[in-house]
């Protein structure tokens, strides 16, 4: 069993990302309930409050494979997902997964051609809290 820690959003994000999931069709809202679930169980603080260590909306994001290979994504809204290999969007189950995570910890990742592996979050390069932003 997979237990799960507490993650921190700033307020802003999560009234965007309710936002967004209120204007789905209900059939889509109920394909994406485990992004409302990270949203319920998330210590909301204002955007000033962020901890640099934390996946935010926007952010870029290192992370270490298993093997040792490193790459880099960036969490996106769905309007900024172009099907890029360094994007990942919120309503992906790995990017509502990423939100709200920190520098060391892990998540299971699907690996092409089926199965799972673990990568570990090595460093958020980029992040609009830190850089300032606020009203993204």
């Amino acid at each position: 069993m997979t237990v799960k820690t507490g993650i921190v959003l700033s307020s802003l994000d999560v009234d965007r990302l309710e936002s967004l999931l209120g204007s789905l069709p209900r059939e889509e809202r109920l394909r994406h309930a485990g992004l409302q679930e990270e949203l319920d169980r998330a210590e909301v603080v204002e955007p000033r409050d962020v901890p640099p260590d934390v996946v935010s909306m926007n952010s870029s994001v290192r992370f270490a494979m298993e093997s040792g290979e490193e790459f880099n994504l960036t969490l996106v809204y769905p309007r900024d997902s172009d099907g890029s290999a360094d994007k990942v969007s919120i309503l992906a189950p790995v990017g509502s997964a990423l939100l709200g995570l920190s520098v060391g910890e892990q998540i299971e990742w699907p690996k092409p051609g089926g199965g799972k592996m673990t990568v570990e979050i090595k460093e958020i390069t980029w992040q609009p809290e830190r850089a300032g932003e606020f009203h993204r």
